[in-house]
C-alpha cells in the first residue's frame, strides 16, 4: 500500500520529469535537422528519442536508484522491482520527424506490476495529462472525459489505419468509422490525451507495446474513461486498447464485435 505522502512525492517527481523531458524535446523540435535511424523492426528512431530516454533514465536513477526501468530504446533494468518506470521518450516518432505536434513524451510507473501513474505531454503545444487512476489533471485542472452522447456524434481517433487491417478486424473497424460522427488520425499518445481531456471521444489503438500502455491506463481511468482491448478484455494483456467514456465505449465495443 502506497502512503499518501509517497503518492504525492511520486506525482511531484513525475511532473518534474515531464518538465525536464518536455524542455529537451522542445529543443530538438526547434532544430532544422533530424538524425534518423531505422531499427530492426523497421520503425524509425531519432537522436532526440535516444537522448531523451538517456536523460529520463539518469534522472530516475539519481532520485530512485532502486526503481526499475523499461524503456523503448534501451531495454529493461530491474523490471521486477517494486516500482518500475516505463519510458517512451517520443511516442509518435513518425510525427516528430516532420515536426507535426501529434507526438508526445509518454511515461508511466508500475507499482507491484500494476499501472499506478501515467504522463502524456505534448511539449510544443504545452498540453499535459497526468493521472493515477483516481484523479487526472489536464494542465493542472481536473480532467474528465466527455458526457453521454450517441456514436453518430462522436469524434473517433486512431493512429495508423494500416495497423488496423494488420492486427484487427478491418471490416468491423470500417463499420465503426461509418457510424462515428467524425474520424481523424490524431493518434499515438496524443489521441489518448484528447480523450482524457474531453477533447476527443474514442481512441482505438490496434497494437501497443507495454511502454505505450502502462501510462495510458491510469491517465484515462483517472479521467473517467473505460479502457479495454478491442474485445472488451484486459488491454495490458492483449496489447491493444479501446478508450472512451462508458457510454461510447459500450457502443464502440458492440460495433467492433458485430453486435450492431
Amino acid at each position: 500500500m502506497i502512503s499518501e505522502k509517497l503518492r504525492a512525492e511520486l506525482w511531484a517527481f513525475a511532473e518534474t520529469l515531464a518538465d525536464r523531458g518536455a524542455a529537451l524535446l522542445r529543443d530538438y523540435h526547434a532544430r532544422d535537422e533530424t538524425e534518423v535511424e531505422i531499427k530492426p523492426d523497421g520503425s524509425p528512431v531519432t537522436l532526440a528519442d535516444k537522448e531523451c530516454e538517456r536523460q529520463l533514465r539518469a534522472w530516475i536513477a539519481e532520485r530512485y536508484p532502486a526503481h526499475g526501468i523499461i524503456g523503448e530504446e534501451f531495454g529493461r533494468d530491474r523490471p521486477d522491482a517494486e516500482f518500475v518506470w516505463t519510458l517512451d521518450p517520443i511516442d509518435g516518432t513518425k510525427s516528430f520527424i516532420p515536426r507535426v505536434p501529434l507526438y508526445g513524451l509518454l511515461f508511466g510507473l508500475l507499482y507491484q506490476g500494476k499501472p499506478f501513474l501515467g504522463v502524456i505531454d505534448q511539449p510544443v503545444t504545452r498540453q499535459r495529462v497526468i493521472g493515477d487512476g483516481v484523479l487526472t489533471l489536464y494542465n493542472g485542472r481536473k480532467a474528465s472525459v466527455g458526457g453521454k452522447r450517441l456514436l453518430k456524434e462522436a469524434l473517433l481517433l486512431t493512429t495508423d489505419v494500416k495497423n488496423v487491417a494488420k492486427y484487427q478486424n478491418a471490416t468491423a473497424w470500417e463499420h465503426l468509422v461509418a457510424k462515428a460522427g467524425l474520424f481523424r488520425t490524431w493518434g499515438d499518445c496524443y489521441g489518448h490525451l484528447m480523450v482524457a481531456a474531453g477533447l476527443g471521444d474514442i481512441m482505438a489503438d490496434p497494437v501497443l507495446n507495454p511502454w505505450d500502455l502502462v501510462p495510458l491506463v491510469p491517465v484515462l481511468q483517472g479521467a473517467g474513461a473505460v479502457v479495454t482491448d478491442w474485445k472488451g478484455g484486459d488491454a495490458l494483456a492483449s496489447g491493444n486498447a479501446l478508450a472512451a467514456n462508458p457510454w461510447l465505449h459500450e457502443q464502440a465495443l458492440e460495433v467492433l464485435n458485430g453486435h450492431q
